[in-house]
């Protein structure tokens, strides 16, 4: 630990004087003070740099959060153990910020100083990676043209992410996702896709590919009994076609098919674009008994106007919210309310992102009852989704 340089950035004489003594117990040599951050970015240009700064945020001169913003620009702090008694909710932020700045954060200290604490997140600096790791370079999207052969050639399959109740984990449905194929690439993501699709004007074709492979799972499962919920994501301008829904009724009524199998799911930004000619599209999707799902609820900043507006039954949280539930104490403040917000208004809520037991008996806590997430399952393809089905049949009609 002795190898470890750190800046002490305090400009209370005697807090500064408990933490550069504490520090020295703990064996650290290079140990540097400041009394605010231009003092403090002036002795780091001189010395080179120090591996972790002790940040206070309030100083009479420079203080700690415009210290952080140009420590990152100038490359002199590597990691950031916060120390101020400032409202929690401000702490908090402020770790957000400092994550955001690419600054790695090791804890937050607080006031007064603990020796015990300090130890344990200056002891977290060593299993930091010697270099901050680069962001894989994303490959790069396909051609429209190679798109388009593989929408001809049936490429694209419907793949499907399974809902679940969160108590007793009985599947109650699925959100139909798109995958490729490809005869030389293997199965690619959406996101070497869709972004060329959505550029060239082929989501349409795309969808009503994925749309037929899920009524065809659908009729078979109705020739067992079964039935399972398939919710499809739409695109705001295909809202604008007004025969979108006649086209659904009619594609329904010659499978032989309920409108209650399907779902209907439009992110909350795409709600926001959609114009006034949708509305008629998605009353009559509705009228056939189909549901309608606002997607990424909470990521947008009208969603509550258009929920009053439009024929929901759904909202699906962001999976944001369910990330930071440990992190940041508002997320769950945030749930709990997107919870009452949906039994008032007799909608389903459905949380995305659950990944780990600990989040899913958080939500429990709250009030949830419908997830998706990879503690779960991750999307399956057909035959997998199938097989899921039979061995979890119990929440089918």
């Amino acid at each position: 630990m002795k190898n470890i340089s750190i800046l002490v950035l305090e400009d209370e004489p005697f807090q500064r004087l408990v933490a550069v003594t504490a520090l020295r117990e703990l064996g650290l040599e290079r140990i540097h003070a400041a009394v605010d951050g231009a003092e403090a970015l002036d002795l780091l240009e001189a010395t080179g740099g120090v591996d972790i700064v002790l940040c206070d945020l309030r100083m009479a001169g420079m203080d700690g959060l415009t210290f952080l913003r140009h420590a990152s620009q100038t490359g002199v702090v590597r990691s950031v153990i916060l120390s101020s008694a400032v409202d929690k909710d401000l702490r908090q932020t402020t770790i957000a910020m400092t994550r955001y700045l690419g600054l790695a954060f090791l804890g937050d200290l607080g006031k007064p100083f603990d020796m015990t604490r300090a130890a344990a997140l200056i002891a977290r600096h060593k299993s930091l990676p010697e270099e901050a790791p680069r962001p894989p370079i994303p490959p790069p999207p396909q051609a429209p043209e190679e798109c388009l052969r593989g929408l001809e050639q049936g490429e694209f399959e419907a793949w499907f992410q399974p809902k679940f109740h969160l108590q007793s984990e009985t599947l109650l449905g699925a959100e139909v996702l798109a995958r490729w194929r490809h005869p030389r690439l293997g199965v690619l993501s959406p996101a070497r896709f869709l972004p060329t699709m959505e550029s060239h004007g082929l989501l349409n074709r795309l969808f009503w590919r994925l749309f037929g492979q899920g009524l065809a799972l659908q009729q078979e499962l109705a020739r067992s009994g079964r039935q399972v919920n398939l919710a499809f994501n739409l695109q705001p301008r295909q809202l604008v076609d007004g025969d979108l829904a006649l086209a659904i009724g009619q594609i329904l009524e010659e499978a032989g098919l309920p409108g209650s199998g399907l779902t209907f799911e439009l992110t909350e930004t795409g709600v926001l674009e959609a114009p006034a000619v949708s509305l008629e599209s998605l009353v009559r999707l509705r009228l056939m008994g189909c549901e309608l799902a606002m997607d990424d609820f909470g990521a947008g900043y009208s969603s509550l106007d258009r929920l009053c507006e439009l024929p929901f039954s759904q909202v699906k949280l962001d999976a944001s919210f369910v990330r930071k539930l440990t992190s940041q104490p508002r997320s769950a403040a945030i749930i709990g309310n997107a919870v009452s917000l949906a039994e008032d208004l007799g909608m389903t809520l459905v949380v995305e992102g659950v990944e780990t037991a600990e989040q899913r008996e958080r939500l429990l806590s709250l009030g949830c009852r419908v997830a998706q997430g990879f503690l779960f399952s991750r999307p399956l393809d057909r035959n997998a989704f199938r097989a899921l089905l039979a061995h979890k049949s119990a929440g089918l009609h």
